[in-house]
């Protein structure tokens, strides 16, 4: 290394300098000592190579090319005498420390030391040098036996490169804790994106802590030293926590499939060994030892396989119940457990099996898959959950009108018909949920499987009708599709026009029944007599000309509201469902005109051809 002084246009801040040539940096409390007395500690810089810059630099007085040098380390102390120079004063030139030229990972190693021993770097800082020197060609233990850090600390500042820019810039901004940063990176870049989006969701909270680590795996993470089998045959992802002392299992599914084996083996291992029972608990189930005592394998004592959620294992020998052991106390026998002719897993083993060949046939047979499904709507499985729509009506009026009106009359006829068709009793208040035999599903499908398709489909329409959600956008696009006719199945009742109290809506309604003149001549009356008038003309009344085919704007298909206001569930549905329609409209037009275009390349088109009705 060579001690030089240096003209200060002939320096430059280098790309390998660890404080970067972008950002500004803070020179206010050096300001100050370098307007008085200069820069007195050396720059390092290193002499820029002629193949780099063109032309190598500024022309000497000898004609020859004055060297041009990159700074890094020193930044601050250049920018406050550029500082000096701008205000007009005097610099003179500036102190450096020359290294060799050409060697990146030995430059940013100066930057560094240099920096570190001068302006503590924050975290990420070191993290993005570090990075540069791996790229550099540099390992892990020679950054750490240079910069005086164990293998360990250089490998967590690492992981920290493993984070999205957005993060790492969210933790410079203190935007997140460094105890949930250290988790975020243990995950995925997808799953980092995931806990991004949650942070920017105002009704969202972004988990962090204890909870975010919870949140990386799915539920309990499960350290690695709870497993019973054998790392070194594991198949899934294991994660090292470089914060912490553990590694985490990445898949709670892969882990248990291997943790459930190993406990069969260990049980199985028990057996062998003599023990006449091995009881695996239920995962979560706590051993209680108040409600055991000790008893030798002799005697009947057992063997406990207590599970944790978090893939802990503890095995309890010796023990039964407290209850068997006053049994045993008053010389009764106890009876010997019968051992399992099968061990759990050739049990899943068969079942996965037998599983796999039985849906391979059912996707062969539409018909028997129908009424399967149907059974499940009915009554539901492990993996299915069908809910009735309740109907709930805010008021007892509201709950009559809907109880005694046309459609539903017509819908519990239809009903009742399938009621007996599956042998039910027709008072019985639903399909959905019902059990005609106690068998449940495979008491379902067997009654299924005796009745024709019609007849299945028609108890899929009930079901179906039985579990329709209501004030759905869905009850929108079935009744337009179905050119649905509320006049056909609907008149109105006290029930709506009692609940009607704004005089703009009445005025409305009343336009639309009594006509414009009507309306106009009881423009100043009140909600009261109004809907008076509505009442007289429904029923004929007081020698007003009946209405029999009325239906407001909100019921009929396509709904719609009488004013801007807005608020009217069935109105807004019905806009969203026109505007989806059109969109796919427009995108079929487009598609089709693009295919007409490519079709008009290859075929002539016969001009005698009919055209379409």
């Amino acid at each position: 290394m060579e001690l030089k002084h240096i003209d200060i246009t002939r320096l430059s801040v280098s790309s390998l300098n660890m404080r970067g040539t972008k950002k500004t940096c803070d020179i206010a409390n050096i300001l100050p000592s370098v307007r008085a007395r200069g820069v007195l500690v050396p720059l390092i810089v290193r002499e820029v190579r002629a193949d780099s810059v063109g032309s190598g630099g500024e022309e000497s007085e000898d004609g020859e090319h004055a060297p041009t040098y990159e700074i890094l380390a020193g930044k601050r102390r250049f920018h406050a005498a550029l500082a000096v120079v701008e205000e007009g004063g005097g610099i003179e030139d500036l102190p450096c420390a020359v290294i060799e030229p050409g060697d990146d990972a030995a430059a940013l190693e100066a930057s560094l030391i240099e920096n570190i021993a001068r302006l503590d770097p924050d975290e990420m800082t070191r993290c993005e040098t570090f990075t540069r020197l791996v790229r550099e060609g540099r390992d892990v233990d020679s950054i750490a036996l240079t910069f005086g850090l164990t293998a360990l600390q250089v490998k967590r500042t690492l992981a920290l490169g493993n984070l999205v820019p957005r993060l790492r810039n969210l933790y410079r901004a203190d935007g997140i804790d460094a105890v949930s940063l250290r988790h975020l990176t243990m995950a995925s870049k997808a799953k980092q994106k995931e806990w991004l989006a949650l942070h920017d969701d105002a009704r969202a909270t972004a988990p962090t802590g204890a909870w975010l680590k919870s949140w990386l795996f799915g539920g309990a993470s499960i350290p690695v030293r709870a497993a019973l089998f054998d790392l070194d045959g594991y198949k899934g992802e294991i994660i090292a926590d470089l914060f912490g002392e553990d590694r985490y299992f990445a898949c709670a599914e892969v882990f248990w499939t291997a943790q459930m084996e190993a406990i069969e083996a260990r049980a199985e291992a028990y057996r062998d060994a003599g023990w006449d029972e091995v009881v695996i608990m239920a995962t979560g189930e706590a051993f209680h030892s108040w409600e055991h005592v000790s008893c030798p394998k002799s005697k009947g004592g057992r063997v406990y396989v207590a599970i944790g959620h978090r893939g802990d294992v503890t095995f309890h020998e010796g023990f039964m119940t407290a209850k068997e052991a006053r049994r045993l106390e008053r010389g009764e026998t106890l009876e010997k457990p019968i051992r399992p002719e099968v061990s759990s897993t050739v049990n899943a083993y068969v079942d996965l099996h037998r599983h796999a060949a039985v849906r391979a046939k059912l996707v062969e047979d539409p018909g028997l898959s129908l009424r399967v499904m149907v059974a499940h709507a009915i009554v539901g499985s492990g993996l299915w959950t069908v809910r009735i729509e309740p109907q709930k009506a805010p008021s007892d009026a509201v709950a009559e009108s809907v109880e005694n009106c046309l459609s539903e009359a017509l819908f519990d006829a239809r009903r009742r018909r399938v009621l007996s068709l599956l042998d039910l009793d027709p008072d019985t208040p639903t399909v959905t949920g019902s059990d005609p035999d106690g068998q449940g599903i495979c008491g379902l499908v067997r009654r299924l499987i005796a009745l024709d398709d019609a007849a299945v489909l028609r108890v899929l329409a009930v079901v179906m009708g039985e579990t329709l959600d209501v004030g759905t956008g869905l009850i929108e696009l079935l009744g337009e599709h179905i050119s649905l006719d509320m006049v056909d199945v609907w008149q109105a009742d006290d029930a709506l026009l009692d609940a009607v109290r704004d005089s703009e809506v009445m005025a409305h309604l009343l336009a639309d029944i009594a006509g414009e003149q009507v309306a106009a001549e009881n423009g100043k009356a009140t909600t009261k007599v109004k809907r008076g008038i509505i009442r007289d003309c429904l029923s004929g009344s007081n020698g007003r000309v009946k209405c029999d085919s009325w239906v407001p704007r909100w019921m009929a298909f396509p709904a719609s509201s009488y004013t801007p206001r807005g608020g009217v569930g069935s109105a807004a549905r019905s806009a969203r469902i026109a505007a989806a329609g059109e969109h796919e409209v427009e995108a079929e037009a487009a598609d089709d005109t693009e295919a007409g275009t490519e079709v008009s390349d290859d075929i002539e088109v016969d001009a005698t051809l009919p055209k379409a009705a």
